[in-house]
């Protein structure tokens, strides 16, 4: 009989404490415990990207993590993004601007996925080429796409980013 857990972390700026059983996925307790529906579960082996969250400011696989194993820790879904709903005072990141205008998604499903891989990319290579950001989403996979859309949207995302950073109008 496996015996429950306390666990407290930070999500997306907000700590929560909550026992939970010690096989609960990290995925299934921010969907279903916390309602953060924004974390796709695609295909439940890490291999589709969908439900990539950042941990310690890391792309991880939510699918492949227990909770447990985040206590302590500060974690940032795709609702931690954006500051709203993208209405005035409420703006999107811009890399979801990006993903918006460059026409980066279609069904949306894989698209949580793709914007935590590529929030740190970006922070890292903010000048990204096209190979660069085709073998960076090499793990996420897009069934709808082609992924054209995809580079285009991080292409403008990182000019976003940039323009953003220098306190100029996005």
């Amino acid at each position: 009989m496996s015996q429950n857990h306390q666990i407290a972390f930070t999500v997306n700026g907000k700590v929560y404490e909550q026992t939970v059983e010690p096989r609960l996925l990290l995925s299934d307790f921010l969907r279903h415990t916390l309602s953060l529906t924004g974390t796709h579960v695609g295909c439940e082996q890490g291999v589709c990207g969908a439900c990539t969250v950042l941990l310690e400011g890391v792309p991880v696989r939510s699918c492949l993590l227990f909770a447990v194993q985040v206590d302590g820790l500060n974690l940032i879904t795709v609702e931690g993004l954006s500051d709203g709903d993208g209405t005035e005072g409420n703006e999107m990141h811009p890399l979801q601007e990006a993903f918006w205008e460059a026409h980066g998604l279609q069904c949306g499903f894989c698209t949580p996925g793709f914007l935590m891989t590529l929030i740190p990319f970006l922070r890292e290579n903010p000048s990204p080429s096209e190979e660069e950001i085709r073998v960076a989403i090499s793990g996420n996979l897009c069934r709808c796409t082609g992924y054209q859309h995809i580079v285009d949207a991080v292409l403008l995302g990182a000019e976003k980013m940039k323009a953003l950073e220098r306190g100029g109008a996005v």
